[in-house]
């Protein structure tokens, strides 16, 4: 029975799109460029920059990270309408969003279940940002909207309001379980905190006891030092009961003023006190920095070549404070100048950068190698920055089918043995794992499933072998160029399969970005137009 239920949810034009169907994005494997790398520090690192399309990059981190990331940042391009001035508003924000769904979707794949995204974002596109992470990662998941102050002062020349916001949105992958750290305490925080009464227990403050929350049985009157009594104001009442009240004054946790008849407090003691703040959600530019000191901090490392919109690394240091601890693994798939990438690595996190243009090796890869040596901009000497870490450089390999001179769908040349069997467990959505033990498991996916991938030709012998070494409640993919015949019938446990035959219909080829020529196509189409109405002229 069809369920013609309907749902509330933001819809434009080509959000159904085959296209920008996750399913259907090419899963590349990823080839580490060892000239751009620097790993002289640690030959293991996991730090990883890739350059390539975003979206290609993403769909290349699966299977191995799915569920395995602890925060990610993402800073994507706003849609001001700069970049889209040809098209009216409607069809402008339709590209926005149909760029943005499809990787808001394998990101929240990413994240671990008890992780977070929090996006840069603002005016222009933030609400309809909000309703699609709503459709992405669930309203029930919507943590904040934290508000950063980008600017110090205020835009004289603005033509309606001074604009000197951003939004951060913030998504739990599973709101239920994730719990973000808490703010260090200032010294400034301590320093409310006094002992007029000598108490041997230290530092305290008070702070009010009532509750608006009226119950009859808490309003009772208390009887001060002095002997006077002190009730409520009216419409209000304790936030204890009588008994307990006289337990916490009996034990000196009940502050008379110094005169000992004043409204009684509660006194708090600085060794009780959580170890650090809750985070609130307006950031002011004296906490996390403004957008005139991203941009000297990147003025200091690239010199006159200022990024168009960095941010401050205090403003990245706040949100992967909150959001991870040491070791934990930070995503940001719009690198741009290599913010995340750099503060992570200070903050002694593992990182996976991703960054389509040029900035890549411009800004990204010759800031973190500045940071390596140790450059104390930013936060550097907040952390006492000293240098040391490593990354390692990968581009995006090329789409594993082309088309040959006369039409056919072949592999790539580029895939030679060892890079076909990592391509073929991408696209058959296996883990790459050889195993050190036997030769046949290339690829491991859930319990014990297996795949096995060769380019000789595949006998029957040969499967009858492998099958007798299949270990209980296992099952094999064997892929491979060409096989004898019966070479599929040998063991129900084992499937064969015909390279590339049986990936052709497993996604697009050949796509090199997911990006809309915007500009382009839309003056090739008046072109045309205008060459029609010459024509028709004549």
């Amino acid at each position: 029975m069809k369920d013609n239920k309907q749902k509330l949810e933001l819809t434009w034009i080509g959000k159904h799109s085959a296209e920008y169907n996750i399913a259907n994005i090419e899963p590349r494997i990823l080839q580490e460029n060892p000239e751009l790398s620097n790993c002289q520090n640690d030959e293991n690192t996991e730090n990883k920059i890739i350059h390539g399309d975003n979206l290609l990059a993403l769909k290349s981190l699966l299977p191995e990270f799915e569920g395995k990331v602890k925060c990610i940042y993402i800073d994507p391009p706003y849609n001001t309408g700069n970049a889209f001035e040809h098209y009216d508003d409607a069809v402008e924000h339709s590209i926005w969003l149909s760029l943005m769904k499809p990787r808001l979707e394998l990101l929240r794949l990413l994240l671990s279940e008890d992780g977070s995204i929090w996006i840069s974002i603002d005016d222009d596109e933030s609400h309809y940002l909000k309703v699609l992470c709503d459709e992405v990662f669930g309203r029930d998941n919507f943590v904040s909207n934290v508000i950063w102050q980008k600017k110090f002062s205020p835009q004289n020349d603005a033509k309606w309001l001074s604009d000197n916001h951003d939004h951060i949105l913030v998504y739990a992958k599973n709101k239920q379980i994730w719990r973000p750290n808490l703010l260090p305490r200032s010294d400034e925080m301590n320093l409310r905190y006094k002992n007029p009464d000598n108490d041997p227990r230290g530092l305290w403050v008070s702070s009010d006891m009532t509750v608006k929350t009226y119950s009859p049985a808490y309003d009772y009157p208390i009887q001060t030092l002095l002997g006077n009594l002190i009730k409520p104001t009216k419409g209000r009442c304790w936030f204890t009961s009588n008994e307990k009240m006289q337990a916490l004054i009996t034990d000196n946790r009940v502050w008379f003023g110094e005169s000992g008849k004043n409204t009684p407090r509660i006194k708090k003691f600085l060794s009780e006190v959580k170890d650090g703040i809750t985070s609130m959600t307006i950031w002011t530019y004296q906490e996390v920095g403004h957008n005139q000191d991203a941009k000297k901090e990147i003025k200091i490392l690239f010199g006159d070549d200022v990024f168009e919109t960095p941010k401050p690394e205090k403003l990245i240091q706040r949100i992967i404070h909150l959001a991870s601890n040491e070791n934990d693994l930070i995503l940001d798939s719009f690198l741009g100048s290599g913010t995340t990438a750099a503060v992570a690595h200070k903050m002694n996190r593992r990182y996976i950068g991703i960054e389509m243009g040029e900035h890549a090796y411009s800004h990204c890869k010759v800031r973190l190698d500045k940071v390596i040596a140790g450059e104390q901009g930013g936060i550097s000497k907040a952390l006492n920055w000293q240098g040391g870490g490593a990354y390692k450089f990968y581009e995006l390999a090329p789409s594993f089918i082309t088309k040959d001179e006369f039409g056919n769908s072949v592999i790539d040349a580029f895939y030679n043995d060892a890079k076909l069997i990592q391509a073929m467990c991408k696209l058959m959505n296996f883990k790459y794992q050889p195993s050190q033990e036997q030769y046949w498991k290339h690829g491991v996916s859930s319990g014990k499933n297996y795949l096995f991938v060769t380019t000789q030709i595949l006998t029957c012998a040969l499967v009858a072998q492998i099958a007798s070494h299949l270990g209980e409640n296992e099952t094999l993919i064997i892929c491979s160029k060409n096989f004898e015949s019966g070479a599929d019938k040998i063991d129900a446990r084992i499937s064969v399969k015909k390279i590339p035959q049986s990936v052709l219909k497993s996604c697009n080829f050949g796509k090199k970005e997911y990006l809309l020529p915007i500009k382009e196509s839309k003056a090739l189409e008046e072109l045309s137009e205008n060459e029609f109405e010459e024509s028709g002229d004549e």
